[in-house]
């Protein structure tokens, strides 16, 4: 054991740590719970009683000298830190303004957490989907406009893939993969072949939720959208409910807000009629249900779906969708204080 301890003693000697990695190691070796010194320890349990005062006296020795050689290199490494001779002087001194949060996520982020508060939870699906999923698992006819071209960019025909339209592809593959209650969540980017515009663009965000479970109500739903409307806008937000059609709900509706500018008495925004649209929604068609392998006469459900960049029109008044996606440190810089 003696030698080995001599062995470890020359290895010191020779020993060049020049950086707080190299320093970390030697720690680790040398100086941790599993290292060379507690090893060591344990094997003197075992040496013969008439050397152990030799033993004992060289592996104080070596104790010693490694927490020695610790400090003194722990000590060189802080004071050449220290030193400023290697730092650029011309650098100025004014800090680096750093980057903010674009209000897109700012807003998806509110939406989650008020629709979290009611129990549902975040699901994600992938934005390449196939023909079943964004279209036929959801009731839309095989000559519906939305499956043509000037609407839908498609990837391959064979087999069917497609950019997603909107986020209710990731509620088939719920629907076909958990069984009720469900209570989810979608947000997520989709595509549609349009012209680029102030009030257009080929890619937008969608929230949509989707709520299944026994005796679920239109009731259920118009509760949840004034709730959502509520904590989104402010507590005097109104809402009506408009009949619409939608392949995948019946009935299907839209929604309506009194306007979070005039407060609903009429401006140029609102088009002086005091409502703003924000969302569509309905019970889920039972056709879906089925589709996706849900008794439709045991389950019913609702769905909602809005755009992020509408309701960030709304909350926080930008007119031009195309400043969403130009990164204008301008434009971004106005909401580093938004939370």
């Amino acid at each position: 054991m003696k030698q080995k301890i001599q062995k470890l003693l020359d290895e010191l000697s020779g020993l060049s740590i020049q950086t707080h990695e190299e320093l970390e190691n030697f720690r680790l070796r040398f100086m941790s719970k599993k290292g060379l010194i507690s090893s060591l320890f344990s094997e003197f349990k075992s040496v013969p009683a008439e050397e152990k005062k030799d033993v004992g006296a060289a592996m104080n020795v070596l104790k010693n000298r490694v927490a020695e050689l610790y400090e003194s290199v722990k000590r060189s490494l802080e004071q050449s830190e220290g030193d400023t001779s290697g730092e650029d002087l011309t650098r100025t001194a004014y800090p680096i303004p750093m980057g903010t949060r674009h209000p897109l996520s700012l807003v998806r982020e509110e939406i989650c957490r008020i629709f979290n508060r009611l129990g549902f939870s975040i699901a994600l699906g992938p934005e390449i989907e196939d023909d079943w999923h964004v279209f036929e698992s959801l009731n839309f006819a095989d000559d519906h406009p939305a499956r043509d071209m000037q609407d839908t960019f498609f990837v391959s025909t064979s087999p069917e893939l497609l950019l997603r339209t909107h986020t209710s592809s990731v509620q088939t593959r719920v629907m076909t993969s958990q069984k009720p209650p469900i209570r989810i969540i979608c947000p997520g980017r989709v595509y549609r072949n349009e012209a680029i515009s102030a009030r257009a663009h080929c890619f937008f965000h969608q929230v949509e939720a989707l709520y299944i479970d026994e005796n679920v109500t239109f009731a259920d739903l118009r509760q949840t959208l004034l709730f959502f409307a509520q904590e989104m806008f402010d507590a005097n937000t109104r809402i009506r409910l408009r009949p619409s059609y939608f392949p995948f709900t019946e009935p299907s509706a839209e929604m309506d807000i009194s306007c979070n500018i005039c407060g609903g008495e009429g401006c140029s925004f609102c088009k002086h009629t005091g409502w703003v649209e924000i969302l569509g929604c309905g019970m889920v068609d039972p056709n879906v249900l089925e589709n996706c392998g849900i008794d439709s006469k045991k389950y019913s459900g609702f769905a909602l779906g809005m755009g992020v960049e509408r309701i960030t029109n709304l909350k926080y008044r930008v007119s031009d969708l195309r400043l969403f996606s130009e990164n204008d440190k301008r434009f971004l810089k106005q909401f580093e204080s938004a939370k």
